[in-house]
């Protein structure tokens, strides 16, 4: 099953939102890597609530969209590291 495909499309614009928060905060150094998933799904939460209002939909698009975003960021850097170190 693919995640996005559930995400509905009026919360695309979190994912790659949530890339960038994700970058600055890995680039943070007072914010340990593993509160990272946290703060993330705190912020998504927060701007599915500000852009569609404090319902049912906003929070299960807010959690998918988190996760889109968390599984396309390890997808990418998993498969970018697989590669290097095949080159080695």
């Amino acid at each position: 099953m693919d995640l996005i495909k559930l995400l509905n499309q009026n919360y695309y614009f979190l994912v790659p939102a949530l890339w960038v928060i994700g970058y600055a905060l890995k680039k943070t150094p007072r914010v340990p890597d593993w509160s990272i998933i946290w703060y993330l799904f705190g912020i998504s939460l927060v701007l599915a609530w500000i852009a569609f209002g404090f319902n049912v939909d906003a929070i299960l698009n807010g959690i998918l969209a988190a996760g889109a975003a968390v599984f396309g960021h390890q997808t990418l850097k998993q498969t970018m590291e697989s590669l290097d170190s095949r080159k080695k």
